[in-house]
Order: structure tokens, then sequence, then C-alpha cells
């Protein structure tokens, strides 16, 4: 048995027999299991002591897994609890409604029981990192309400901290993030010279770009390991799931700013994370913006998360030297890359080569 496993889950379904199923593989994994046949009784218990994740079912009689999302989102005690839709429908409109509803995630039964395993696991530790992320907020609220001025370096920790999550699932070097900051604030100091980006790359926003490009792949936490480390190329559909950590990325930081919305470092999160993978000539995404459409942000993180990712092996690829990375790039020039940019970092590139020799394992 397991004993890494936390947390309460309640399991909503109107067909005994999968009741039965979940209920056992969750508590084999040391979850604590609540079984619900319907939905009113699932919202009765969950208003008395809220679950930690629900796993629900949508085709059931009487009120149905949307209508029972709807209701538990309209509650405001009960509104951040994480809803995983377990179903047999498959059409992309009920994955769709599912979502707007306010689940976060939709898996097809049947199911696999590693896979749903594995998503378990990751938005439970979601949802812990939120709730930290929450109290730790609340902390430094009421202490910036009591000393007049914010304690910038506990909130430079939180978001460290938040990176540091993505980076367990994605990078065992141990030195992505330490490298990632680096190089956001050799090119960011460079663009400051540029006539073009000095109106607005300022010693604010170096500093600020500096503290938020490790945030870029947050969202790959909620991506399944059999996708984040394929060792082969990835099928058109893994792509498009692989896609998804733009909008998980996002969706975490975007609940910290709806709370702070003058957050700057935040703010400026939620740029490299929703823009890093759009391209200059509009076939990135999740956007598909084109030129200048892309912040200046996301645009300079595009360049700099390439290059680490061409420079560090991988288990579908191996490093490559600096003089292959920067062939790579250069031939990204107007198609994926800013010319502008490309250009400053031809003017660094020998700091950001150095960067990565003395951050490397």
């Amino acid at each position: 048995m397991r004993t890494d496993e936390t947390g309460t889950i309640m399991i909503v379904d109107d067909t005994p027999a999968n009741l039965k199923l979940l209920d056992r593989m969750l508590r084999v994994l040391g979850y604590q299991v609540f079984s619900f046949p319907r939905g009113d009784l699932f919202l009765a218990a969950a208003k008395t002591s809220p679950p930690d994740l629900v796993l629900l079912d949508i085709d059931m009689p009487d009120l149905d897994g949307f209508a029972v999302c709807h209701l538990l989102k309209a509650d405001q005690a009960l509104k951040d609890v994480p809803v995983l839709f377990l179903s047999a429908l498959h059409q992309v409109q009920d994955k769709v409604r599912a979502f707007d509803e306010g689940g976060l995630d939709y898996i097809t039964k049947p199911f696999q029981l590693p896979e749903l395993g594995a998503r378990i696991r990751t938005h439970l530790k979601l949802r812990r990192l939120q709730r930290e992320l929450e109290a730790a907020n609340r902390d430094l609220h009421a202490r910036i309400q009591e000393q007049g001025k914010e304690h910038s370096e506990v909130q430079l920790a939180m978001i460290q901290a938040l990176a540091k999550l993505a980076e367990f699932r994605d990078d065992k070097t141990g030195h992505h993030l330490d490298r990632v900051r680096r190089y956001c604030r050799i090119l960011a100091a460079k663009a400051a010279e540029h006539p073009d980006f000095a109106g607005t790359v300022t010693p604010e926003f170096v500093t600020l770009f500096t503290d938020a490009g490790p945030l870029h792949d947050i969202g790959k936490v909620g991506i399944p390991d059999r996708i984040l480390h394929k060792p082969g190329p990835l099928s058109p559909e893994e792509f498009e799931e692989m896609k998804d950590h733009v909008a998980l990325g996002a969706r975490t930081l975007e609940e910290v700013q709806e709370r702070y919305p003058r957050n700057p470092l935040v703010g400026m999160g939620l740029l490299v994370i929703r823009h890093h993978h759009e391209r200059w000539d509009g076939t990135g995404y999740p956007e598909g913006l084109e030129g200048e459409a892309t912040p200046l942000a996301g645009r300079l993180m595009a360049l700099v998360d390439v290059y680490d990712a061409l420079r560090s092996p991988r288990c579908y690829k191996p490093a490559l030297s600096h003089a292959e990375a920067r062939t790579l790039l250069e031939e990204g020039r107007g198609t994926q890359f800013d010319p502008r940019i490309l250009d400053l970092f031809l003017q660094v590139e020998e700091d950001f080569d150095q960067v990565f020799q003395r951050l490397s394992e």
C-alpha cells in the first residue's frame, strides 16, 4: 500500500459497480473515500465536510453531473474544490460544457486506472499548492497592512516554490530554473538598450521578467507522464494535450490575480505563461498571435525557453551544443522569433553559454 497519498475524495456515480471499483482503488492508494449514488446526497455531504477532490459522473437521473458541478461552484465555500468528470460521453460539446461548468479535467470511460491515479495526484498537488499560496498571500497581506510595505522576498519565495513543482515533473538536473532566471535577466537587460524596447523594458520590467520567467511551464504539472516523458515524437492528439499546459498554468495564476489584481509579479507571470509558445509568424499557440501582437515578455521568453530546451537532454532527444542550438535559433528568424530579439541573443550568446556551462550536471 502506498503511504504518500493523502486527501479526501468524493465519488458521485449512479452505477454501483463504478463506485465499488473506484472506492477500492482509491483506498488502496491511501485516500479517504466517500461514495454517493446521487448528486443531492453528495452536495449535502460536501457542505458538511468539503472534500479535497470530486470524481463526478455526468449521465445520472434527477441531477446530472453538469447540474451538480454548477451547484457546487455556486457555493462560496465549495467553489474551489477541484472536479474531475468521469463519463462515457465523448462528444466534444460534452467536454466543453464540463469545463464551462467548472470542471478541471475530463476522463472518458472506460478509463485506465494508472492514468486516473496520476491525474488525481496532480490535481491534489495543485489544490494543496493553491491553498498554500492562498495562506501565504493572506499572511503577506496582513503583514503589508501592519507594516505598510510589501515583503517582496516572501512573494518571490512563493513564486519559486510554484515553479519548482513544474521543474520536478519535467527536469532532472535541478538547475533548469536557475538557468532560466539568468537567461531572462541577461536578455531583458540587453533589450533595455534597444531603441524599440527601451520604453517598455524598464528596470522594473527586467526584475519582474527575471523573477517570473521560471513560471512559464508550471502548467506541466497537469500533463500526464505518458506524454511528458514519452521517449519519441508526440502524436497530433498527444501534442494537443501537451498544449493544455499553457491554459493550466494560466488558470493557476489567474486565481491568485483575482485576489491581488495589482500584483505586478503575478501579472508578468501570466504574460510569460500565456505567450511563450506564440510565434512571430502567427503559427504558435494558444492564440496564434502574429508579430508584436504577442507581448514582449512572451517573445523574450520564447527564445529563452527554446534555447534551454535545445541545450538540455530529454528522454526523446540528446543535448545540443551551444553552436548547434544557435544555428537552430537562427533558422527561426522571422518565423519563430522576433528578428530583433534574435539579434539581442546573438550579442549575449556567450553569456548564455557560460550560464549553461556553470549550471549543468
